[in-house]
């Protein structure tokens, strides 16, 4: 196992478990006690964890951005479920927005039963998906490569994004709040986000159970901006008051 991939596996313990030991990772890799702490030692630069006698604790205060690899297969089953439900709202012909996050991946894998769709996306994952797609015509808004994420971001992927008039956006988020709104882990995301949003006629937030009622770093918009909210299953609390009052369709799967 190479070490990024072990790193990423050391992250989604301390996403779960908020802390970890060296010598259970050791036995967990089958490599020494010495290659673990070297592991530790790399994550602990990015300041997403702090070193303890034996192991490291998830540092609370750090905003921890999972690798895309390993975020898309989070709960794989609940974005199944929002993709088809979102592809279920594209007729064939139209022109769609894809942003660049994991559920955008299973949207597109989705879309392929519509006909001569246009999509304009800033996904190198959606892309790649999309490729075998001959009878659709399939658009990269350009851009600089993020560091860490298949995602074209900056200036010259907002300035592509504003030639552009599409029938729908269908794109996700980190955080979804009754007063924060809609938030991204990184300015340079929200913004790609908004001129998506800027660029479509409706605007579709997919965005699984496990958003909800989180915040991240960066505001994209107020929960009111988006047209239809499409989750996984029927939101708690007062989530679908919230939707109603902001003049917000929810809709989630018949059980």
């Amino acid at each position: 196992m190479l070490a990024l991939e072990r790193q990423n596996i050391i992250l989604e313990k301390l996403r779960e478990e908020k802390r970890v030991i060296v010598a259970e990772l050791s036995r967990l890799f089958g490599v020494s006690e010495e290659t673990v702490r070297r592991d530790l030692d790399k994550i602990c630069q990015n300041g997403v964890a702090e070193k303890i006698y034996g192991g490291a604790v998830l540092n609370e205060n750090a905003n921890v951005e999972l690798p895309f690899n390993l975020r898309k297969m989070r709960n794989v089953r609940e974005k199944r479920r929002i993709a088809a439900l979102a592809a279920d709202m594209v007729s064939d012909g139209e022109h769609v927005m894809l942003d660049a996050s994991t559920t955008a991946v299973f949207v597109a894998r989705a879309l392929k039963k519509k006909k001569d769709l246009t999509v304009v996306t800033n996904s190198l994952e959606v892309l790649i998906e999309l490729a075998d797609m001959t009878d659709w015509t399939v658009i990269s808004s350009g851009g600089a490569l993020a560091g860490g994420a298949p995602a074209l971001l900056g200036p010259s992927a907002l300035t592509s994004l504003a030639g552009y008039n599409a029938d729908k956006l269908i794109f996700s988020c980190k955080g979804v709040h009754p007063d924060k709104g809609i938030t991204d882990s990184s300015d340079a995301f929200s913004c790609v986000k908004q001129a998506m949003m800027a660029a479509s006629r409706v605007k579709i937030l997919a965005a699984d159970s496990s958003k909800f009622d989180r915040t991240a770093f960066s505001r994209i918009a107020d929960i009111s901006a988006a047209d239809i909210v499409v989750t996984d299953s029927p939101p708690g609390g007062a989530w679908l008051e919230v939707f109603q009052s902001r003049g917000v369709q929810c809709v989630y799967p018949e059980e």
